[in-house]
């Protein structure tokens, strides 16, 4: 795996996420680069200048104990105390030990180095803590002289509260980003959603355009996409409602004729292809108007599959054996009698091409399922794609549209998708055909 399809593993797939990381991941790495040149740079520099001035202090201090008198030296501690504002004490006769150094912070390593410098290596000193003051003992000419050093005096006061700072900058930052980009991600949002329910064939009831100007541009193209096709279809509906409407009305004339003839075998062949032309008709118009017209509702898929089987067998002079495990209950939103339709032709052609058919529902996170499957000769992966073209008939193997309009396949599939879904042929496990209607929940 390359490190970018690694990396994209971890980021974010919506706009929102994305957006937000465009805007939070400079701002981080910069604070980021600005604290640590604060602690390792401009920090350690302040800290060493202000600890160079405290061993200088020091290393007065320290010559002023070895050249004054006894006599003075109480009253020049006094003084020195005062304007340095420094603690001092004198321990006579006392020695120092310098201890071993195990002290790793950088405070107290610079200032050990700068007092070894200014007072010398041969004077014994040591240096430690008194809560958060320094505590430096340097031995003098008769004893010992103790001076605390408040912690302003050698180091950066309270440095932390710089990356308090930071951090309460940074997460009201990332507030103002979120409420913005939420407010800029939502009409996208919504227009995603409006897009994925017109494309299912379920209203878009009172929706506008806002937001940015792109976003309202690419509103306003779906408002106008969505009126040319629904224009379409209508005048595409209207016009085979017409042709078929025209059509019935000589066949109608026709079966009446033939109603009043002689009954023979010549006159039911007559009739019998008058049915079927009718039959074609009602396709032709099934498949132009696409089931539109059907206002979406929710209801039981499974017992919409349960139903759907049973009536098509029962249809069948033949009868046929056609077992079906689905869920107890599946609420699903969709056209009922589209959907009915649609498992029905694919039903009907699986009896009329296998002896046993088995149909199954289930679900998953995203979709419901329905698996149609035969064990009759089914049909070449080559020319699966080939039996959803309208007016098809396979000429070699199995043909799904032997003894209909050519448009079984074709109605089935165009229902399927406009559920926002579709239809998919592959091999079946009892040795036929299986197709598979993928709903999206």
């Amino acid at each position: 795996m390359s490190a970018g399809a690694f990396v994209k593993r971890f980021l974010p797939r919506g706009l929102f996420g994305r957006s937000l990381i465009i805007i939070v991941a400079p701002v981080v790495l910069v604070m980021s680069v600005m604290t640590y040149v604060f602690f390792e740079h401009d920090l350690d520099t302040t800290t060493r200048r202000l600890a160079r001035d405290v061993a200088a202090d020091v290393a007065l201090l320290t010559t002023l104990e070895d050249s004054t008198p006894t006599l003075e030296r109480d009253g020049l501690r006094a003084l020195s105390a005062k304007q340095l504002r420094y603690r001092i004490t004198f321990h006579d006769g006392e020695h120092v030990t310098p201890p071993e150094r195990s002290s790793t912070n950088t405070i107290d390593l610079a200032l050990d180095e700068l007092i070894q410098t200014r007072v010398g290596a041969g004077r014994p000193f040591i240096t430690g803590r008194v809560g958060e003051d320094f505590d430096i003992k340097v031995e003098v000419k008769d004893g010992v002289l103790e001076i605390v050093v408040p912690r302003d005096r050698v180091t950066v006061d309270k440095p932390d509260i710089f990356i308090l700072w930071m951090i309460g900058s940074a997460l009201i930052l990332l507030a103002i980003a979120i409420l913005f980009l939420r407010n800029q991600v939502r009409p996208i949002e919504r227009l995603a959603r409006a897009a994925e329910a017109f494309g299912k064939g379920q209203a878009v009831a009172g929706f506008k355009p806002y937001g940015a100007t792109e976003v309202r541009r690419a509103a306003q193209a779906f408002l106008t996409m969505r009126e040319r096709i629904e224009r379409h279809v209508s005048q595409r509906t209207e016009m085979l409602a017409g042709v078929s409407h025209d059509l019935k009305t000589p066949l109608t004339r026709m079966k009446l004729a033939l109603a009043m003839m002689k009954d023979d075998a010549d006159i039911r062949d007559l009739r019998a292809d008058i049915d079927e032309m009718e039959h074609m008709l009602d396709d032709y118009l099934a498949f132009a108007r696409g089931e539109g017209e059907e206002a979406p509702e929710t209801f039981d898929l499974s017992e919409l599959v349960r139903d759907t089987v049973a009536s098509v067998v029962k249809a069948r002079p033949e009868g046929g054996d056609a077992p079906v495990t689905a869920p107890d209950v599946m609420p699903f939103n969709g056209r009922r009698a589209a959907l009915r339709r649609c498992l029905a032709n694919l039903v009907d052609n699986a009896l009329k091409h296998g002896a046993h058919v088995a149909v199954g529902l289930r679900r998953d996170e995203r979709a419901a399922e329905i698996a149609v499957e035969d064990d009759g000769p089914g049909i070449p992966s080559d020319r699966r794609e080939e039996a959803f073209r309208p007016f098809t008939r396979l000429d070699q193997g199995r043909n799904l549209q032997s003894g209909g309009s050519g448009l079984g396949l074709a109605i089935a599939r165009d229902i399927a998708r406009a559920h926002g879904g579709d239809i998919v042929l592959g091999k079946s496990a009892m040795g036929g055909l299986k197709a598979t209607i993928r709903l999206p929940l």
